[in-house]
């Protein structure tokens, strides 16, 4: 066995899994990351997996690699920085314990990751969200389960993957009601439910039924709905919407968008942006700044208080008196 395959296994079991405790979810990309980046050597190379040694993950091939995922693959560069960062992150447990590649390994962390645009993002108004709300058949199992899935999504900007996992325990419908999720980095938290959702979801619960540990919103065979299963049913039921809201007809609506539509929802309120992060979980306002440039009404009434140009000769310029200039300063 080559000096990769110990080193990779450390890398997971050891730093992962023992010391960072990391998500399935952290684990399970920084899996697929390496799956790929083995795949393209091993094409490369022409050896095995198991043949392979740290050298032959040099810096030209991990440039190839990350040039390969968005040239061939139709990889974004938030994928390919994705992928970069668990390399990066390999490799820094790999400088620690084996220090003789100490050269090849510092070339590698050197990768910057690729500069991208901010698009601004994507939300549904009021009326679309109310429209895909009422598209499921809710004289069907499915199209009830749906209606509320979707109800607690538009309301409580769940992730889709702390969407999934909740079970019949972490909805709470007495005083002060909320639903609970442990979400990114292993930070619990609860999120207050409306009065339209605590309804849905007491109807949902008294034909859901089950055990407490049980996921809240099943799939047919009473097990946990998986992502994709989400997005397909919010894209079913968006296609629906659009016949009585023909403005979605130019939105591409997923699960994250629902999550971008809470959140202005909740800005157009006049909620504290500071309020607005800790609802969806945040790690720092600065994330949710984003949502500060999608709304045009904010930066409509600053044009508002501007007075209007032309309106007036901008005379000759008055230095401030000398006693008032003293007490602006104080």
């Amino acid at each position: 066995m080559s000096d990769l395959a110990p080193l990779l296994q450390g890398f997971f079991t050891d730093k992962l899994v023992r010391q960072r405790q990391a998500s399935p979810h952290t684990i399970a990309a920084y899996r697929d990351a390496f799956k790929l980046l083995l795949a393209f050597t091993c094409q490369r190379t022409g050896r095995q997996p198991s043949q392979l040694g740290v050298t032959d993950l040099d810096a030209a091939t991990i440039g190839a690699f990350l040039q390969h995922l968005q040239s061939e693959r139709g990889n974004t560069a938030a994928t390919r920085n994705t992928r970069l960062a668990a390399i990066h992150s390999f490799f820094r447990y790999a400088a620690l314990h084996d220090p003789e590649h100490a050269a090849l390994i510092q070339r590698v962390l050197a990768i910057p990751p690729k500069r991208m645009d901010r698009a601004i993002v994507s939300y549904l108004t009021q009326p679309e969200t109310d429209a895909l709300i009422a598209a499921p058949d809710r004289t069907t199992w499915l199209g009830r389960r749906d209606h509320a899935l979707l109800t607690v999504a538009v309301h409580t900007g769940l992730r889709v993957s702390e969407l999934t996992g909740l079970t019949l325990t972490d909805v709470q419908l007495g005083a002060g009601p909320h639903v609970r999720c442990r979400g990114k980095g292993r930070k619990d938290r609860c999120t207050p439910l409306t009065r339209p959702t605590v309804k849905v979801l007491r109807a949902w619960l008294a034909e859901r039924g089950g055990d407490d540990g049980d996921p809240l919103f099943p799939n047919r065979a009473g097990g946990r709905l998986s992502s994709d299963a989400v997005q397909r049913l919010v894209t079913k039921h968006a296609r629906t919407a659009t016949r009585t809201c023909p403005s979605m007809s130019t939105k591409t609506v997923t699960p994250h968008c629902l999550r971008h539509s809470t959140a202005m929802a909740l800005l157009k309120a006049g909620v504290d942006v500071t309020v607005i992060a800790l609802w969806l979980g945040h790690s720092n306002t600065d994330v949710t700044q984003i949502y500060l440039h999608a709304d045009m009404s904010i930066k409509e009434r600053a044009l508002a208080r501007l007075a209007p140009s032309g309106t007036g000769s901008p005379g000759r310029y008055k230095p401030p008196d000398n006693l008032l200039a003293f007490l602006d300063s104080l």
